[in-house]
């Protein structure tokens, strides 16, 4: 039922996969989203504010953003002083996460060496680069990771924008802030993703009640992991001049490409750093674990009034499913809620898939 609800809905323009999310996704962090995606959408009809143009978003984004880092690492060091329960106690955790950063380091140095920004920029230039992609990447991961872990949205998009902007206003060159984009766009979903696929592994195995099956499980799903990563890249080389002939080319990319040509317009740092108070505080009530300000910035950069109207609609329905029916109702309205997001992504799979026969 699920799955027909999907497509229908699909079918008539409905965003399924944020009426599906609404049941199952974290009450507070959707609740966000929905409330920024309105907002977005409705400023400007509504109030002639264009929030985009103020930078609103992004800078709601950046505060959010910092604080989320920093309740990261609060959480790391609580988990060091209380590993009861856990796999893997602080200590690996930031050992893990070190090895991260330096990798980080050393790709951002072959990304600068490869695309011969040598040429283009001063060593004082060309070692800040270096740092700030390392930082923008590893930064980008945790937040699009966290948001992705509690609302099932992806702000990978969003985030990489503001680490463009930022590089923008640091004064790299053109070449520097696409190889800038493409590397801190790569790592959030890539985390999350990864992060999707370990949760659930995790659920089918117990929640970890026999810790020694749940560690060879994760082992084995990361080596699965790697073997797909290892088959998507000649895959990838061999179909994206297929879509780059047909300018098959995702919206994301044009608004980057945009943004690097525009450069820095006069007020963005001030704006940035005016609205990012809000996003800050916002992010700070909430906590680690509702996301508040991270998922508000998300839907504030995203114009989808249908995306926020289905989101708002899931989250009253499974309010008033869980008031009526209490735990009873659950497992079905997730179960419902799962078949509409799988509606939505093969009605949108052979939609696109058949679409783009058509035009050949």
């Amino acid at each position: 039922m699920g799955i027909v609800g999907g497509i229908v809905g699909s079918m008539l323009k409905i965003p399924m996969s944020a009426f599906g999310t609404a049941f199952i996704g974290n009450i507070w962090a959707l609740s966000m989203l929905g409330i920024g995606f309105l907002i977005r959408a409705y400023a400007q009809p509504i109030a002639d504010i264009d929030i985009n143009a103020l930078y609103l978003p992004h800078g709601v984004m950046v505060g959010a953003g910092l604080v989320a880092l920093i309740q990261v690492v609060m959480v790391i060091r609580s988990r060091q002083q209380d590993p009861r329960g856990v796999s893997r106690n602080g200590s690996e955790v930031k050992r893990a996460l070190g090895l991260g950063g330096i990798g980080y380091v050393l790709i951002s140095a072959l990304l600068a060496l490869a695309g011969g920004l040598w040429s283009e920029m001063g060593i004082g230039m060309l070692l800040l680069f270096i740092l700030y992609a390392a930082f923008a990447a590893f930064v980008h991961e945790l937040i699009v990771g966290i948001a992705a872990m509690h609302s099932g949205w992806f702000p990978a998009f969003a985030v990489a924008l503001i680490t463009l902007i930022v590089g923008i206003l640091l004064g790299f060159p053109p070449l520097a802030l696409c190889l800038l984009c493409g590397f801190t766009a790569a790592t959030g979903p890539a985390f999350a993703d990864m992060g999707y696929d370990l949760k659930a592994g995790f659920i089918l195995r117990g929640n970890g009640a026999d810790m020694q099956q749940e560690l060879w499980g994760r082992r084995i799903q990361l080596i699965a992991a790697m073997i797909a990563f290892v088959v998507s890249i000649p895959l990838v080389w061999y179909a994206h001049t297929l879509f780059f002939a047909d300018n098959l080319l995702p919206p994301v990319a044009r608004v980057y490409a945009k943004t690097i040509q525009a450069g820095a317009e006069p007020g963005i740092a001030g704006n940035l750093l005016m609205w990012a108070i809000p996003g800050a505080i916002i992010q700070f009530i909430g906590g680690p674990k509702r996301q508040l300000g991270v998922l508000l910035a998300t839907g504030l950069l995203i114009n989808n009034a249908m995306a926020g109207w289905a989101v708002m609609v899931g989250i009253a329905l499974r309010i008033v499913i869980i008031r009526v029916w209490g735990e009873r109702g659950r497992s079905p309205m997730e179960v419902m809620a799962a078949g509409f997001i799988a509606g939505d992504a093969l009605y949108s799979f052979f939609h696109s898939l058949f679409a783009s026969s058509s035009k050949k």
